[in-house]
């Protein structure tokens, strides 16, 4: 692109849209006012503070830390679902619920590997209701860990397949609109099968205190980083990791962005669909189950509502980051999980995901297709 042709989109861009420049300006006050706080240094003009104020960096760096964590996971989460976007071409409303599925299943198996494995004099009825906090810690029983994530993941697999062959492949030729509604039906029904099983009640799974942490030094203090954030982020980088390895190294991974692209052309050049499409279930519903497992390992709280409350950071993840593709689900979801924490420097946090809704629809007011391209894969 030449200097002329540059100056030229850049000045339509400005007067066909000039709230850009009102984007800008506030941005670059945010970050002139975050320097401010984190220096200690306050404009006050006329008695109102303008700029500045009394930000500690460790405090700042707890956001940022924060905010990563609940960003890989909705990252993680989301691959799933603009896989099942971009491959069968409707937005999967059940896609929260198969996180809260994932946790209960998980960390049941996770609960009772922990009674086998340490003979805790716990009745068993105790753990099956989930009421012993601290029976399991990634420290003291980390093989319940372990079969924990295992676990979510068989039975988020099994359980999407299953509605896949009872409710989604009959539907399949129906449209997406129908597909959409029908897993409205199907988040309702897991939800309460899950009530009915497990009851409404929030529970405490893992221990609030007592688990070593690596603490980050920062200027006026540490920013703690507990082994139950380790192991999630652990696990969530090395299973974007495998995604990424899958699309771009094996043959699957190719016919999955190939029916992304075109499906009638996959069909014709003999590529097996209906295998694709199960893969794409098993990887969705495998990274969703093991998502709401580490959630809850990070949060240390379990309910039925878990999936249904992440849903809508989930979708706007993978709205930001461009509908169907998954690298922009990733990096959509990392960006959704830090400007909701971020945003705690300025306002509540009653509002945090309002600011993470916000910068979402700005983002998509100039760029509709989303920071990393629309429907493809990869």
């Amino acid at each position: 692109m030449g200097v002329t042709e540059a100056y030229r989109e850049g000045r339509d861009l400005v007067v066909e849209r000039p709230a850009v420049w009102l984007l800008v300006l506030a941005t670059l006050y945010l970050a002139v006012d975050l320097a401010g706080k984190l220096a200690g240094v306050t404009l006050t003009v006329g008695g109102t503070q303008l700029v500045g104020g009394d930000l500690a960096v460790s405090t700042f760096g707890r956001f940022m830390k924060d905010g990563l964590i609940v960003g890989l996971v909705v990252g993680l989460a989301g691959v799933g679902l603009s896989m099942t976007y971009s491959i069968l071409n409707f937005a999967n409303f059940a896609h929260g619920d198969y996180l809260t599925t994932g946790a209960f299943s998980g960390w049941l198996a996770a609960y009772v590997t922990a009674f086998v494995t340490l003979n805790a004099n716990v009745p068993f009825g105790e753990i099956f209701l989930l009421n012993e906090p601290a029976l399991v810690s990634i420290v003291s029983t980390p093989l319940a860990v372990v079969v924990g994530v295992v676990v979510s993941a068989v039975v988020t697999i099994g359980s999407v397949l299953l509605l896949d062959r009872i409710v989604y492949r009959p539907m399949r030729d129906k449209g997406g609109i129908s597909l959409l509604i029908a897993s409205l039906g199907v988040a309702l029904a897991l939800r309460y099968v899950i009530v009915i099983v497990f009851s409404t009640n929030t529970r405490g799974l893992t221990r609030t205190s007592g688990v070593p942490a690596l603490d980050i030094p920062a200027i006026d203090g540490v920013v703690p980083l507990d082994a139950h954030e380790v192991t999630l982020v652990l696990f969530a980088v090395g299973l974007m990791l495998g995604v990424h390895l899958l699309l771009q190294r094996t043959k699957l991974g190719k016919a999955m962005r190939a029916m992304a692209d075109n499906k009638d052309l996959a069909q014709v050049t003999g590529i097996p669909t209906e295998r694709v499409v199960r893969a794409t279930w098993i990887i969705g519903g495998g990274l969703a189950g093991v998502a709401g497992f580490l959630i809850v390992l990070e949060r240390g709280t379990l309910n039925f509502n878990l999936g249904f409350r992440l849903l809508l950071l989930i979708f706007a993840g993978v709205i930001l980051g461009g509908i169907g593709s998954v690298y922009g689900a990733m990096g959509g979801g990392i960006i959704i999980g830090v400007v909701s924490r971020l945003s705690l420097v300025w306002i509540p946090s009653d509002f945090a995901r309002v600011a993470a809704f916000l910068v979402m629809i700005v983002v998509l007011l100039y760029r509709p297709e989303g920071l990393f391209g629309g429907v493809t894969t990869a």
